[in-house]
């Protein structure tokens, strides 16, 4: 058995015989012309050829993996028409009086080398986009067909990498995964690949010969590994887990589009839980109702600056596009205790979990506040964007941020900037907002509990030390009674109220929390579907007066 090492794209299992994928690439001549006009004349019309194939592509990927992953061939036919690219390919033209074919060749180079050489992740992948509208044009110009698979089963297809139109032109029923040296994970095959649930690899160093060409092999999305002529037991294990993620597939098929009712006709929101941009596509997969927790502070995280107010819209806006209507709930900067950015330049505490964190730096940092404001107002207007503060304790704070977001309001109708009217809500996550619950509630939109901190705080546990898993019970009873007030302060001021933190996820006390009245669950993508199942299965009242036996 060989084991290679590679980046996971998408996780799951895939087994299967190997298949290097050889590129319809034909060798490129450097050849002279006379009419050099002529074959301006012939790479132009090349180009208008490979905009229609471009266009019947977006039609293809628009069915397959929906309008946001499709735009790749949108952003290729306008690479096309790219006034820098067409003028060197002229230009080469013209002053070296070769033949078309080579100067598209050089210039996909030339173009693909400037991005390959940019310090930022999505600029370096647009490299491949480059390659690929430079080897369509070649392959147009030379009369050649595009590469395909030739097998007559389903195989894990390798390559050296892969361009998006390549992905997309695979017969789907013939690829069980695929496995490339190169790539990056944020170029738009990958983007793809989640979206079509294809378990996936780059950066995988694997021979492209006859030594793995047409052998048994599996892959591994969820470790980043591919093994080829496994053993007995790897085998034996991958085929248990994938039986495993098939059961699932056949709930998801099942559940998906049934709406979240119980029995006796409660209805529940069952939302997801995500940490980027990366995570839609199994929120998508997954059929969640939307998003219940969108963590922001992940871009801090991801960031070696503060990121600007217009990196934070792009960001937001494309989350509340690609959810197409159904609600968004992000949650402000969340900063601090086990989640830190050196770039904050934080004083150290003794006691960070109790220190300055989130809504508290918000505050008392108000020009990083009203940035992330101004973002999340401005991308609200593309849909249906509702905003969560985590870590409130008083009133004052809500009412302090309040009076924030209407200066953040009175800037954006001063420079003729359009925005939403999104919901506002407070996370309850300290046993002081649990206390008030009945006063925050008329200054909210929404609640969402967030248990995991609720549970630290008041258990007085450091949920990060191991030593204590003895002690943590997060299904104490005081917990469970804070969830019942919080949801019956929220119903009596009219208001809903959610569970965000891990407990909502646990399928022990779905009904417990139905019982109670939790109008909103929000939990990572996996869960759904089991979570969808229990409140199909249950009759509310029953359980309730089973309860009270």
């Amino acid at each position: 058995m060989e084991v290679y090492q590679g980046k996971s794209v998408f996780s799951g299992v895939a087994i299967g015989k190997i298949y290097v994928y050889q590129k319809g690439e034909q060798q490129v001549r450097r050849a002279k012309v006379e009419d050099t006009q002529k074959e301006k004349d012939r790479y132009r019309q090349a180009s208008e050829t490979a905009m229609k194939q471009l266009g019947e592509l977006y039609q293809k990927a628009l069915n397959e993996v929906g309008e946001e992953n499709a735009a790749v061939f949108e952003v290729h036919q306008m690479m096309l028409e790219d006034d820098d690219f067409v003028d060197s390919v002229e230009n080469i033209i013209d002053t070296q009086g070769v033949n078309a074919e080579y100067a598209v060749a050089v210039t996909g180079d030339n173009f693909a080398q400037m991005f390959a050489a940019m310090d930022d992740d999505y600029m370096r992948g647009r490299a491949a986009d480059v390659k690929d509208i430079s080897e369509r044009l070649i392959t147009v110009l030379s009369g050649g067909a595009a590469g395909g698979i030739q097998s007559e089963e389903p195989v894990i297809v390798l390559a050296d990498d892969l361009a998006p139109s390549e992905t997309v032109q695979m017969d789907k029923e013939k690829v069980l995964s695929f496995v490339t040296v190169h790539g990056s994970v944020n170029s738009h095959t990958a983007i793809l690949a989640r979206t079509m649930g294809i378990p996936a690899l780059v950066g995988t160093e694997i021979p492209l010969d006859d030594s793995v060409d047409g052998k048994m092999a599996v892959v591994d999305g969820a470790s980043g590994c591919i093994y080829v002529e496994p053993d007995e037991e790897t085998l034996t294990q991958m085929q248990e887990r994938k039986a495993r993620e098939a059961e699932q597939k056949e709930l998801l098929q099942s559940l998906k589009g049934r709406e979240n009712v119980t029995l006796d006709g409660q209805k529940v929101m069952l939302y997801a839980n995500i940490g980027n941009i990366k995570d839609l596509a199994t929120v998508l997969q997954n059929d969640a109702g939307g998003i219940g927790l969108f963590r922001s502070e992940f871009i801090y995280l991801e960031s070696e600056d503060f990121p600007t107010e217009e990196e934070q819209f792009q960001i937001y806006k494309q989350v509340a596009e690609t959810m197409a209507g159904k609600r968004v709930i992000i949650r402000t900067l969340d900063i601090g205790a086990d989640k830190t950015c050196d770039y904050f330049e934080m004083e150290e505490e003794e006691n960070p979990a109790m220190g300055c964190r989130a809504i508290r730096i918000c505050l008392t940092r108000p020009e990083i506040f009203k940035t992330q404001l101004r973002a999340l107002l401005r991308a609200s207007a593309f849909g249906n964007i509702a905003i969560m503060y985590p870590m409130i304790t008083s009133l004052w704070e809500v009412r302090k941020i309040k009076e924030i977001m209407e200066e953040v309001k009175a800037e954006l109708d001063a420079q003729g900037i359009g925005y939403g009217d999104p919901l506002q809500g407070v996370m309850i996550e300290t046993p002081a907002a649990v206390m008030i619950s009945e006063a925050l509630a008329k200054e909210v939109d929404f609640f969402s509990i967030g248990t995991n901190d609720l549970t630290q705080y008041t258990l007085a546990i450091d949920r990060q030390n191991p030593k204590l898993d003895d002690f943590y019970d997060s299904h104490h009873p005081a917990i469970l009674d804070m969830i019942r007030m919080v949801a019956e302060n929220a119903h009596k001021a009219g208001i809903w109220a959610g569970i965000c933190g891990e407990l909502g996820a646990d399928l022990e006390l779905t009904r417990d929390f139905l019982e109670m009245g939790v109008d909103e669950l929000s939990v990572s993508p996996g869960r759904i579907l089991p979570i969808r199942k229990i409140i199909l299965e249950t009759d509310v009242a029953e359980y309730r007066k089973n309860q009270q036996k």
